[in-house]
């Protein structure tokens, strides 16, 4: 079953990625003068696209010294300061956010309005974090041992120099928005970006460096995991990482072994519920909104879909309807709704998942194709009914366009399917009673749960923390937790006049007896 819009259209690259931009982007790479080479391709066309140096284990040992050189000076300079150079790259990405959607597109396949999104999420990064650094890391007054006898204050010191390593499918939110609060806390960071989507991590930390920062503060290598991921573990105080369970399972233990911290965002199996009173129309633009964006491959998408049995039927149809117009194709404008997968590997693996339910009995609602005619690694967006635990989607992430649907008879039933997972990233409820919804997306185990809404609700509220369960990982990005877990806290305790040894000519018996009274006559009044 096709999708019944689609687009064939001009894919030349944009006027701004000429071969001199690309060239210079490339230059930022830390790598050796006689680095092998590697080519990258643009999904719209599978032409190449860029040609970028590989770093060595050598170049990534020399990135975190020049890093580690110039972290001092940089955690030294005022708040203030960082705050300042902040606020001018979110202006200068605001400014400039036309280079930023071409070589999104150019490199992800994804359409503008998705790639635009990466800009909104950096903006909103930018501005909370400059905002809200001097609040999160100055000293802090904490209740002391003793009243008014125990000073005691909480500082925070930057972690030294951050390792992230970012992924292919949301270049610049995973890029820039994870080097942006360990950065405003005082932090070196040294990037690797996945190879296909390099030059728009480049592009970030360019702006950046026109913003003010200093030159080695930020720096990025290129190459394989299993080639330089050694020594990005070896040099980090810190490492923050977006991409599979498998290599996060692998990235833990090796921190745990140096006894550094890591926050990981894993891999997901996000579950949508549609409750009985919802509004079908609505919850039916908002399931096309959570599953297709940038193509479902989105680590907070939805692949799969709980829809209430009474309204089941009526919801489905309107799905399936909404799903079928959408307009697929490669255009650098924002005229389309759906784009291309990014790697031949993702279309492989959407294909085979497809393909894998099909032959298994399930049923193609809309889409279930490749689209060849349309570029090379097109897929129409899908939905499946009548899934089963046998066929391989059932339970593994796609990372695609494809989403299953099924009916359930009570909430409880939902809530059980919802949680049949061992993974716990995102969850989206829908429903006319705000309350009954918010009650049904506390007993979902997701990190964020959106009511209303797909997933930009609560990415979006940037002032809140954002992260996986089980999984989908550990740690959590935005809030106060997404800049403050780049940080050391240290607690500084100054003891005036008395302690807890008894004073000259008290013995400890008698001592121990005025505390007791003392520790009674404090619970009495209250007091912590």
């Amino acid at each position: 079953m096709t999708t019944t819009k689609t687009r064939h259209a001009d894919t030349t690259l944009p006027a701004s990625l000429t071969a001199a931009r690309v060239e210079r982007l490339a230059t930022l790479v830390t790598a050796g003068a006689e680095a092998q080479r590697v080519t990258t391709t643009a999904p719209y066309t599978g032409a190449p696209l860029a040609d970028l140096p590989v770093s060595t284990p050598d170049d990534v040992e020399e990135a975190f010294a020049r890093a580690r050189a110039a972290q001092a000076g940089w955690a030294a300079t005022p708040v203030a300061e960082r705050k300042r150079i902040m606020l001018r790259f979110h202006d200068l990405v605001l400014q400039r956010q036309e280079e930023a959607l071409d070589l999104m597109q150019a490199e992800s396949g994804k359409t503008r309005r998705d790639a635009f999104l990466e800009v909104s999420d950096i903006a909103i990064t930018a501005r909370y974090y400059a905002r809200s650094a001097r609040r999160l890391l100055s000293p802090k007054r904490r209740k002391g041992a003793i009243p008014v006898l125990t000073h005691t204050t909480e500082l925070h010191h930057p972690k030294g120099v951050v390792t992230v390593i970012s992924p292919w499918n949301y270049p610049l939110s995973m890029a820039a928005g994870d080097a942006i609060p360990a950065l405003m806390a005082g932090n070196a960071v040294v990037q690797k970006p996945d190879t296909q989507t390099a030059l728009t991590a480049l592009w970030a930390m360019e702006l950046m460096r026109e913003a003010g920062l200093p030159a080695d503060v930020w720096q990025m290598v290129v190459g394989r995991g299993s080639s330089i991921g050694g020594a990005l573990m070896a040099g980090a105080d810190y490492l923050m990482f977006t991409g599979s369970t498998a290599s996060g399972r692998r990235i833990a233990r090796d921190a745990g072994e140096r006894l550094i911290g890591a926050s990981l965002e894993l891999g997901g199996k996000n579950a949508m519920v549609v409750l009985a009173d919802a509004d079908i129309d609505k919850a039916a633009a908002g399931a096309v909104a959570a599953c297709f964006p940038s193509a479902g491959q989105l680590c907070v998408s939805i692949e799969r879909l709980y829809v209430a049995e009474e309204i089941h039927d009526a919801f489905v149809a309107a799905f399936v309807e909404r799903t079928r117009a959408l307009r697929l194709g490669a255009a650098y404008d924002f005229s389309m709704d759906m784009g291309s997968l990014t790697t031949p590997s993702q279309l492989e693996t959407v294909s085979a998942h497809v393909g894998d339910a099909v032959s298994k009995g399930a049923t193609v609602l809309a889409g279930g194709s490749a689209r060849p005619d349309l570029g090379p690694l097109f897929h129409e967006p899908t939905i499946l009914a009548d899934v089963t635990p046998e066929m391989t989607l059932f339970d593994h992430e796609t990372f695609g366009p494809v989403v299953s649907i099924f009916r359930y008879r009570s909430v409880d039933e939902a809530v059980a399917m919802a949680n049949a997972t061992p993974y716990g990233l995102n969850a989206s409820v829908w429903g006319r009673d705000g309350a009954a919804a918010r009650e049904v997306a506390r007993r979902l185990h997701a990190g964020t749960v959106n009511v209303n809404e797909a997933f930009a609700a609560a990415w979006g509220s940037i002032d809140a923390p954002m992260g996986g369960m089980g999984d989908s990982g550990l740690g959590r990005r935005h809030g106060a937790d997404g800049l403050l877990k780049y940080t050391e806290a240290q607690t500084v305790a100054h003891q005036r006049l008395q302690g807890f040894t008894p004073p000259r000519g008290i013995e400890h018996e008698r001592w121990a007896r005025i505390l007791t009274r003392a520790f009674k006559t404090l619970r009495a009044l209250g007091i912590r």
